[in-house]
């Protein structure tokens, strides 16, 4: 591997579409440590989080009596470890994808555009 900036896309339980993982904010904790989790738990990945943010999009989710408008805060991750077992394993697919190929799979503008516009290094990067 290059050392390039890469992306863990993970299907989507209800549409199968390419995201990434994010969950609902947590009172009381911090949001780079819930994403730190939410990776653990839809993705089995394990690593250091930087706290500091490499951008925010907003989409539109559709729950089961109304939309939700989501704003969704991204923080980087270095993964030092891919787990066998984590606990949506079986509910979801994982995929590994450069940042071009990335925002061409994901359905959120905002989040391609910051995919292709990140350009951390793994000895670049703020972790």
């Amino acid at each position: 591997m290059s050392g390039d900036l890469e992306y863990l896309l993970i299907s989507s339980r209800e549409t199968g579409r390419w995201v990434i993982p994010k969950g609902w904010p947590k009172k009381g904790r911090p949001g780079w440590r819930t994403a730190e989790e939410e990776a653990y738990e839809e993705a089995g990945i394990l690593g250091r989080i930087s706290q500091a943010s490499i951008g925010r999009y907003r989409y539109i989710k559709w729950m089961p009596d109304r939309l939700v408008l989501c704003s969704v805060t991204l923080f980087p991750l270095r993964v030092d470890t891919e787990l066998d077992n984590w606990p949506e394993q079986g509910e979801r697919n994982c995929m590994w994808a450069s940042r071009g190929a990335a925002a061409v799979l994901v359905d959120e503008p905002d989040l391609a555009e910051i995919m292709r516009q990140t350009n951390l290094s793994r000895e670049g990067s703020p972790l």
